[in-house]
C-alpha cells in the first residue's frame, strides 16, 4: 500500500468520470491548489463554500473534490477582503486543492443522476437526455498459452468485454510467437540473442474508450512478458449512451404518495408539486439540479411525473398544459453525490493499492429555509 498523490488519485477519479462527458463550456477540474503532492486525506464536497473550507482545514484535508466548482465565472481580480477571494487564501495558505466534476458527474454511470435514480428507487433505468455515445476499442493481445486465462480474467475485471448485459466476453486463437531478444534483455521465455517460437494465444476483447488506458495498464502489469506485443483498433459498433437524467419505474402509487417518498428518499422537509395529487404515476424522470430545459424530454418518453431541482413559474404552467406532473425538491439534493462518490472512490484507491481517507463533508450547504 502506498500514499498517492493528486495527480494519482485524480486520475482514477476520471476513470470513473471523465472530463470527456461534461456538456461544453462548462468549469470542471483543478481550479485551486496542486497535485503534486502526497494526498491522504481527500474530502467529497457538494459546494466548497467558507464553512466547508473551515472543515476541510479542521480535518486536515490535502484535496477537495466537489461536484459545484468554486470559479465559475472568469475572476477579473483576487481580491482577499472579498468573501471569495477570502475562501481562495485560506485554501492556498491551507495548501488544500480543489477539484470540480460538475456535468461530467451528472452523465457518468454511478454519478449523480444514478444515486438520485437509486434513491427513489427506480426501476429498469434509462438516460433520459443522451449526451455522449461511447466509443469502443478492439484490444488484442498475445500471450504465452500458460498465462491466457489469467490475462483474460484480469481484462475482464478492469471493465472490458461487456456486450450488453454480458460481460468478460472474448476471444481466443491459437498460434506461433516469434522474437529475437536483443542484448541486455531478461525474456521471460527464450534468451538473448537465439530466435525463439513460442505457442502463443491471441486474445481479443471490446473496451469502452473511457477504460482503455486503465484496461491497458491492468494487462501489462500482469503480462510475464518484458515487452508486451498488443494492438489498438476503432470500432464502429455502437458503445454505450450517456446523459443526463434518469427515467425509470417505480410500483403505483398517487402523484402525493410519490411526493412524500421523494422527501423521504432525498431528506428534504418539503417540495414543490405540480399536478393533481391523486394521479397515478408508474413512470418517472429524475434530473440532478436545474432541469429545467428538459421537460419535453420527460413528456416525450412517457414519464407521470418529472423530478428536478430550481423549476421556474412558467415552466410549470408550460408543464401543466402538457399534461405533466413535476416535483421539485431543490437543487441541493444532489447531495447524495457525497456518500456516492466517497464510496466508489473509496473502492478504486483500495483496489490499486493505495492507502488514503475518503469522507464526505458533513457541512450544510443548503441557502434555503423554510418555515
Amino acid at each position: 500500500m502506498k500514499i498517492p498523490n493528486g495527480h494519482e488519485v485524480i486520475q482514477l477519479f476520471e476513470q470513473f468520470s471523465p472530463k470527456g462527458f461534461a456538456m461544453e463550456g462548462d468549469k470542471i477540474g483543478l481550479q485551486i491548489g496542486r497535485l503534486n503532492k502526497k494526498v491522504e486525506r481527500i474530502m467529497i464536497a457538494l459546494d466548497v463554500l467558507e464553512n466547508v473550507i473551515d472543515e476541510a482545514i479542521e480535518k486536515n484535508v490535502q484535496l477537495i473534490i466537489a461536484h459545484h466548482p468554486l470559479i465559475y465565472r472568469p475572476l477579473k481580480n483576487l481580491l482577499t477582503d472579498t468573501v471569495q477571494g477570502k475562501m481562495i487564501e485560506k485554501l492556498l495558505v491551507h495548501d488544500i486543492a480543489v477539484y470540480a466534476a460538475h456535468t461530467n458527474l451528472d452523465v457518468a454511470k454511478g454519478g449523480v443522476n444514478d444515486l438520485l435514480a437509486e434513491a427513489l428507487e427506480l426501476k429498469d433505468t434509462e438516460v433520459l437526455v443522451p449526451t455522449v455515445d461511447t466509443k469502443l476499442k478492439k484490444l488484442v493481445v498475445f500471450v504465452p498459452a500458460s498465462h491466457a486465462e489469467t490475462i483474460r480474467n484480469v481484462l475482464g475485471n478492469a471493465g472490458a468485454g461487456f456486450i450488453g448485459n454480458y460481460s468478460h466476453c472474448s476471444f481466443s486463437s491459437n498460434g506461433t510467437g516469434r522474437f529475437l531478444p536483443g542484448e541486455n534483455t531478461n525474456p521471460f521465455i527464450g534468451e538473448a540473442g537465439r530466435l525463439e517460437e513460442v505457442d502463443e494465444v491471441r486474445l481479443e476483447t471490446i473496451v469502452p474508450e473511457p477504460i482503455l488506458k486503465k484496461t491497458i495498464t491492468a494487462m501489462i502489469k500482469a503480462h510475464p512478458y518484458e515487452e508486451v506485443a498488443y494492438d489498438v483498433y476503432p470500432l464502429e459498433n455502437k458503445g454505450e449512451v450517456l446523459g443526463l437524467g434518469r427515467i425509470g419505474k417505480v410500483h403505483e402509487m398517487t402523484l402525493g404518495e410519490f411526493a412524500e417518498k421523494v422527501k423521504q428518499a432525498l431528506e428534504v422537509s418539503h417540495v414543490r408539486v405540480i399536478g393533481d395529487l391523486s394521479a397515478k404515476v408508474k413512470k418517472v424522470a429524475v434530473l440532478g439540479g436545474d432541469g429545467n430545459k428538459y421537460f419535453m424530454n420527460a413528456k416525450y418518453q412517457g414519464a407521470d411525473v418529472y423530478v428536478t431541482g430550481d423549476i421556474y413559474y412558467h415552466t410549470a404552467h408550460e408543464a401543466a398544459m402538457q399534461g405533466l406532473n413535476m416535483i421539485d425538491p431543490g437543487h441541493n439534493v444532489e447531495k447524495v453525490m457525497k456518500k456516492g462518490v466517497t464510496a466508489i472512490l473509496q473502492k478504486m484507491c483500495q483496489d490499486s493499492g493505495f492507502t488514503v481517507e475518503i469522507f464526505p463533508s458533513e457541512e450544510n450547504t443548503n441557502p434555503f429555509q423554510f418555515l
